[in-house]
């Protein structure tokens, strides 16, 4: 066979691609599977803000279907910049705001500008595709294993060995996979460390830049609340480049519409590089994001019931897993805190089933999804160890009628299991 490029012979195999093809031939043979995989929204459960969609169908009826300019059209980035002064108190000039097509080809070329082959990222597992990010830039993976006793969140402590020298630090709040947050001090400690490590540096070199996704930040729940950088520490705004947009926010991840927001030099080469991509947010999707993030009332609107029907899903689940664990099962979640995410123990390796050993964890993912018709992404599918025990669990196209039919299911499965 002609071999490829290094990247393209080396890049992994998506476990959550694997899992998911597997979902969907059980379900073309018929099966009703209970599919907690996706970290999407079923529209026709969680539509889009009607305002949007008007929008948008406005835009288009009026020709909008034009190239966009490279940094996004104007409107948009001074309504974002308008958005993130009302919601964070964050203020950022429209030289410092660069719009994509959501949030990845955003966090791509960010890895681009900052990232030399060789430098060392650091990252947490579990994390959403770190690893592939630093494997596409050829930069060198500097791993810390997240502990479920910090809510599998990075730590300060963590951190300070490995600081030196570093060209990213990737942070997520509210994290996907794990739907959990970082507290205050902790962000604090955090944030200390990277501005000490810049001060350290000399003139000549490069500084360390933090990679800030807050995509899922309007989605917390009870007395979870969201902290950024730059709002802890002023300082910050000067090496903190934000990954955000509308996607999770509004159900709008088929629009298409990213922000980054950060220093005007590291966005402005963003732009750069994203201009021989191609990554637009599509002209008319700009235009309509422009007008609605420019209305408050609609949004709190639209996000307090949002909000109720995703927190409603995550506590029924929850409440579920936590009676079956009161029950004597081997099973434990995490509290809700944000995102759609909701973060399960499965501890079933060892277990015998139909006089079978369940050998490694691999072994109770495809169990659980063909005996108890129960689809979840396990966390060694966001690069933690391959026998760790925790799954993600998205609620965002799940249905609240089939949770109590879902969690009966895997009760049936797991009272067989000896």
């Amino acid at each position: 066979m002609t071999r490829l490029s290094q990247l393209a012979e080396t890049l992994i195999g998506s476990e959550i691609v694997r899992l998911g093809n597997q979902i969907s031939a059980r379900i073309r043979n018929g099966e009703k599977i209970y599919n907690y995989t996706i970290g999407d929204f079923d529209p026709n459960i969680f539509p889009i803000p009607w305002e949007l969609e008007a929008g948008i169908i406005d835009s288009y009826q009026h020709h909008y279907s034009n190239y966009p300019p490279g940094e996004g059209v104007m409107e948009l980035r001074q309504a974002v910049a308008q958005f993130i002064q009302e919601r964070e108190g964050l203020t950022y000039d429209i030289s410092e705001i660069q719009i994509a097509s959501g949030g990845r080809p955003l966090i791509y070329a960010l890895f681009r500008t900052v990232v030399d082959p060789g430098d060392k990222v650091i990252y947490a597992v579990p994390s959403w595709n770190n690893n592939h990010y630093v494997h596409m830039t050829g930069g060198a993976h500097c791993v810390i294993e997240a502990l479920p006793e910090n809510n599998f969140m990075p730590t300060a402590a963590q951190l300070e060995p490995h600081m030196q020298g570093a060209a990213l630090l990737c942070l997520c709040t509210p994290q996907n996979p794990t739907g959990t947050t970082f507290s205050q001090e902790e962000l604090k400690k955090i944030c200390d460390l990277v501005l000490a490590e810049n001060k350290r540096r000399g003139p000549e070199e490069k500084k360390l830049y933090v990679m800030f996704d807050q995509i899922y930040f309007t989605l917390t729940y009870g007395n979870t609340q969201h902290f950024n950088p730059v709002s802890l520490r002023p300082e910050m705004k000067a090496y903190t480049i934000f990954i955000d947009g509308m996607s999770k926010a509004f159900a709008a991840t088929g629009v298409r519409v990213g922000w980054s927001l950060g220093p005007a030099n590291v966005i402005s080469k963003m732009k750069a590089l994203l201009s021989h991509i191609g990554a637009w947010a599509p002209m008319a999707e700009q235009k309509a994001a422009a007008g609605f993030l420019l209305q408050p009332d609609a949004i709190n609107t639209f996000l307090t019931e949002f909000k109720a029907r995703l927190e409603e899903r995550l506590w029924a689940v929850y409440q579920g897993i936590i009676a079956l664990k009161e029950n004597g099962y081997a099973l434990d979640a995490i509290t809700p805190q944000a995102a759609i995410y909701l973060t399960i123990r499965m501890d079933l390796v060892g277990k015998i089933y139909q006089g079978r050993k369940l050998e490694n964890q691999g072994m109770v993912t495809d169990l659980l999804l063909s005996e108890a018709k129960l689809a979840l992404v396990p966390f060694y599918a966001f690069g933690a160890s391959p026998d760790s025990p925790w799954y993600r669990l998205s609620v965002g196209t799940s249905k609240t009628e089939e949770i109590p039919e879902m969690l009966s299911k895997l009760e049936n499965f797991l009272a067989k299991l000896q």
